[in-house]
């Protein structure tokens, strides 16, 4: 087989991470998968081969020395459970192609790491999602332990290395088969992947290093929410583990419904009943809008389902209050099913003269019937 050294195309001194990147860069070039050339397989194989001798630095010591002749037994089949080769081929081409690497989440793990987001789902009034508002709620999370802050040691005592893993937080076990030597690769059951282990835990957190607690936080509600508005409140989610970063908290609203005005992205629709006479003869009635009881004028001989627009009453665009949209009316005219002897007698009065208007064709008015229905010509 050639050099191992000239397989990656590294020098005799490089360190690990230029090892690591020459190998990343020919296994993704060579890859079967990927590289279809007669003898890209083979040469895959060199590679890996390469990588889990030299990135392991006591073969790597012994191959300086001694040689391929000097790594004995496997030399023929690259030992793809060995973490030189297994783990980090997995890193090459799950994080190398948008995945996630199995060995780099357990060096995660054993370093800081981030705390969970949470999710609070809060019902505001129809009022306070228009027009925002501060609110305050309380949220069960998990915050660091301030009695060892955070480490799960007692204080003035510290964690140790595992026994188990020593140190490393993972553990193998090795296995022959026809095809060569395999080694599998587990987290550590003892310590879970940490490669430490607490001798004596914080009475107050149970060595966890984060307790429970239940916060009041304020949040500030903005104008213009509605159901389905996602606020992310920055930092307030779990504490992270070992030093790492607290997660964020997510707000998801919901928006009680109002007895008369009904939402439709920022326009408010609503209703509103009036009289035949009303209609024909026009008034000035009181509406509910969202900023509270308003004055609005039927225009004379409005006729049923007519939509009446109140300009910049409707609901503030989120991001811009400044922006409002519009409130539309719909107005609906009450007839009357019973009616008094006076009521009749005019109507059927006034049914004669429109009757007779029709007829004659003449423009002579005269008396209340007349005045009605010049306003309506």
């Amino acid at each position: 087989m050639a050099d191992f050294y000239d397989l990656l195309g590294v020098s005799r001194d490089a360190d690990a991470d230029s090892l690591k990147r020459a190998y990343r860069r020919l296994a993704r070039q060579y890859h079967p998968d990927i590289n279809k050339e007669p003898g890209a397989e083979e040469r895959f194989k060199e590679i890996g081969r390469a990588y889990e001798v030299l990135g392991d630095p006591q073969k790597r010591a012994t191959y300086d020395q001694f040689g391929e002749a000097g790594l004995g037994g496997s030399a023929g089949m690259p030992d793809m459970g060995d973490m030189g080769g297994f783990a980090d081929l997995f890193e090459t081409f799950f994080s190398g192609f948008g995945g996630a690497s199995s060995s780099g989440a357990r060096s995660q793990r054993r370093g800081p790491q981030q705390g969970d987001d949470l999710r609070y789902d809060l019902t505001v009034d129809f009022q306070q999602a228009v027009f925002g508002q501060e609110t305050e709620i309380k949220i069960p999370h998990l915050e660091t332990c301030d009695t060892c802050n955070g480490s799960g040691a007692k204080p003035g005592t510290g964690p140790t290395a595992c026994s188990t893993c020593g140190g490393a937080g993972q553990v193998r076990r090795a296995t022959r088969t026809p095809f060569g030597s395999f080694t599998q690769v587990a987290e550590c059951p003892a310590c879970n992947g940490s490669g430490q282990l607490i001798a004596n835990p914080c009475s107050s957190c149970g060595g966890q290093g984060v307790k429970q607690i239940r916060k009041k936080l304020r949040i500030n509600i903005p104008p213009g929410v509605d159901t389905g508005t996602k606020l992310r409140v920055s930092g307030e989610g779990n504490a992270g583990l070992r030093g790492g970063p607290s997660g964020d908290l997510y707000v998801f609203l919901k928006v009680k419904s109002h007895p008369k005005l009904r939402r439709d992205g920022l326009t408010i629709h609503s209703e509103v009943n009036v009289s035949y006479l009303q209609a024909i003869l026009g008034d000035t009635i009181e509406v509910d809008t969202v900023d509270g009881p308003t004055n609005i004028e039927i225009p004379i001989g409005t006729q049923p389902n007519a939509v009446l627009t109140l300009d910049n009453k409707g609901i503030p665009k989120l991001g811009n209050p400044v922006a409002r949209g519009n409130h539309c009316i719909l107005v609906k005219i009450n007839l009357p099913t019973r009616l008094t002897e006076d009521e009749k007698t005019l109507l059927e009065q006034l049914a004669t003269y429109h009757s007779a208007k029709g007829v004659q064709h003449h423009h002579h008015k005269s008396g209340l019937f007349g005045k009605l229905f010049s306003n309506n010509e």
